[in-house]
């Protein structure tokens, strides 16, 4: 469960305009996907050229599947992300070889429920959990949404809700599962990697009145 401020992580960015904006709108995160097949995937000048765009206290999240070591190393040289995010089949192992705080995304597209201790035993390290709406071998991004009463309960780590989020049902999203953060890519878009400005803003508007209504709710201190 969150406490006070939903964090926001924009995802899928290709454009340094549109890191620009995020950042103007206070989004905690920009996300660049390093994923072979993703119809957002950067090369390394690419990528580079967004970096530069992001301001002091914006996190950078390089997003990889089933990239190989190499070239996760050489996008840690070339881009300097502040977190990584991986979306396959990689494991605790892999994932924590970097010495690098890294998210892990979970399918929660499948037909069987996992529990919140089941996700702690699989990655311990894991600096968080990215609850996305693909099934197990799938690769995310679908746009999408699962079933939000799935969030797994006893889950003592941070967790971001992911997939067919937008700015029309984030802040139900987030009334009723009280995420860490939210990640969001296809729903702000025009097409895909190229971001809407006025989408982007309504998302963070509903997210930041789905807080104050959540605040609003909560009992005072005695």
């Amino acid at each position: 469960m969150s406490l006070g401020r939903t964090r926001i992580k924009f995802c899928g960015m290709t454009r340094a305009g549109d890191v620009r904006l995020a950042a103007e709108l206070g989004v905690d995160a920009v996300g660049l996907i390093f994923a072979a097949g993703s119809k957002r995937l950067l090369n390394i000048a690419e990528a580079r050229v967004v970096r530069a765009a992001v301001p002091p206290l914006v996190d950078v999240v390089a997003l990889f599947r089933n990239n190989s070591r190499d070239e996760v190393r050489e996008v840690m040289r070339s881009v300097r992300p502040s977190l990584l995010q991986f979306h396959g089949e990689e494991d605790e192992a892999f994932c924590a070889g970097f010495q690098m705080p890294w998210l892990k995304a979970v399918a929660m597209g499948g037909n069987e429920p996992v529990t919140g201790k089941e996700l702690l035993q699989r990655y311990p390290g894991a600096s968080g959990l990215l609850l996305d709406s693909h099934a197990p071998g799938g690769s995310g991004g679908s746009g999408m949404a699962f079933d939000w009463s799935q969030v797994p309960g006893g889950l003592h780590r941070p967790f971001l809700l992911a997939g067919g989020i937008g700015p029309d049902n984030v802040y139900e999203a987030v009334t009723r599962t009280r995420p860490w953060g939210v990640d969001v890519s296809s729903g702000i878009e025009h097409s895909p990697g190229i971001k809407d400005g006025e989408k982007m803003r309504r998302f963070v508007e509903q997210v930041r009145l789905a807080d104050q209504t959540l605040m609003t709710a909560s009992p005072s201190p005695a």
